[in-house]
């Protein structure tokens, strides 16, 4: 057959893994090859311009009105220094006053973004606007405003519950739990409180929902959850959100509903990132690029291809992390049962850990337990992300830490057949398999 070298993207470098010449390496799986934009600012005039589904940005603002403009944070690709300048000069043109427009970093469960950190997110839009830092744990800096039909109790952080207009800027692309980011999710999780985001997220501890990347909105309870609640804000609520292909250049810009403007951007990303797969294979090798920022988000890569993978297969993931662990409290904790006796007992945990209490673990990390459950239950996993230290792989014994790729292959070529059909993933941290028949 002969032999088979895989390129794969590491952080701005390449690995290189050499696969055994008996192995069939049925596909490579890419994203669609869309061009960036040549001009993102002139995008985004554009799309302020031709709002989807609500009135321009300028008609929904007022002089005196206090605006907070929600940006995700750092462990998020959106290019927000090239939106905010245009997203600024359409509220001034409403009579809006800087000192009135605070910028809130929607942080979710993630850690507070540093003053350097936001300079460089928004360039410099940053001089002379109050920015904010959200904290989903301080009960002082959160407002109520009721409780969902599926009993979602609802806290939002004040600055945007008390604003006049909020403005969120994001990005949209497909995603573990809420079928794809982008428009009301930059609210709930990304200024919600901690314990909002726990019971949206423990929604999708079911069987069927636990994995929903890519998989239509109106049968996800967790984003349908999310949008009930969002809706309980009394003021306008506008997204500028971007689709970005897998060198991390817009695609497209879409502005205007939360609802509306979302779902034509979903339909873009879904183009992108959604591969035809005819059927699941021995052995997926999936990257994290580009979601490389820490373990949470390169986890991506092994949520969002693991489908790929045949019942009993393996799945490697190669994980870039460059800030390391990140905020990923199942790995900070030590469940009393090793990798064999977890997987052993996964049948019978898989039905009690979604009505279980472990020790005040909230709601979030429930959900990790039981994707993570599901998942050794589906294939073997190995993991290559040296940035992790050696505590943290303990608190994650669902997988298979292994010190090069190269012991990733020879560890995959011990399980499998001789005969080994083996799908690849460059950009795993986006893209996922559409699988025929499901």
């Amino acid at each position: 057959m002969g032999e088979h070298v895989l390129h794969l993207p590491w952080g701005k470098e390449q690995i290189s893994l050499t696969l055994p010449e008996s192995w069939h390496l049925a596909a490579t799986l890419e994203p669609a090859s869309l061009p960036g934009v040549a001009d993102t600012a002139g995008q985004v005039r554009r799309s302020l311009g031709e709002p989807i589904g609500s009135p321009r940005l300028r008609e929904l603002a007022r002089a005196g009105a206090k605006v907070a403009v929600v940006i995700d944070d750092v462990s998020r690709p959106t290019p927000v220094a090239l939106i905010l300048p245009a997203v600024l000069e359409e509220l001034a043109q409403a009579g809006v006053l800087r000192e009135d427009v605070t910028l809130v970093a929607a942080l979710g469960v993630h850690r507070p973004m540093r003053e350097d950190e936001m300079a460089q997110r928004v360039g410099g839009a940053l001089d002379g606007l109050r920015w904010e830092n959200h904290d989903c744990h301080d009960p002082e800096r959160l407002a109520f405003l009721g409780t969902t039909q599926r009993g979602t109790r609802v806290l939002v952080n004040k600055t945007v519950a008390q604003a006049d207009l909020v403005v969120s800027i994001g990005s949209i692309e497909p995603h573990l739990i809420a079928s794809f980011g982008g428009g009301y999710k930059n609210l709930i999780p990304g200024v919600a409180g901690r314990e909002t985001v726990a019971h949206n997220h423990a929604l999708n501890c079911r069987p069927d929902t636990f994995n929903m990347v890519g998989q239509p909105i109106e049968r996800n309870p967790m984003r349908l959850d999310l949008e009930e609640g969002c809706k309980m804000l009394s003021m306008p609520v506008y997204i500028v959100n971007t689709v970005l292909n897998n060198a991390l250049q817009v695609v497209r810009i879409v502005s205007g509903d939360p609802i509306a403007a979302h779902r034509e951007g979903v339909k873009v990303s879904a183009g992108i990132y959604g591969v035809p797969v005819p059927a699941p294979a021995d052995l997926v090798i999936a990257d994290s690029h580009p979601m490389d920022q820490d373990l949470r988000q390169g986890s991506k890569a092994l949520a969002n291809t693991i489908w790929a993978v045949r019942p009993g297969g393996v799945q490697i993931v190669l994980m870039r992390a460059l800030d390391g662990l990140g905020v990923f409290g199942l790995a900070q904790r030590r469940l009393p049962l090793g990798r064999s006796g977890l997987k052993r007992l996964s049948p019978l945990l898989v039905r009690v850990v979604p009505r279980l209490k472990l020790r005040g673990m909230p709601d979030d990390e429930r959900f990790f337990l039981y994707f993570a459950l599901q998942a050794m239950r589906h294939c073997t996993l190995l993991v290559y992300a040296p940035t992790i230290p050696a505590e943290a792989r303990a608190g994650l014994p669902f997988v298979e830490f292994v010190e090069t790729p190269e012991e990733a292959i020879a560890k995959a070529a011990r399980l499998l057949s001789h005969q080994t059909e083996v799908l690849a993933f460059p950009h795993g941290g986006m893209t996922y398999p559409i699988l025929f028949g499901k």
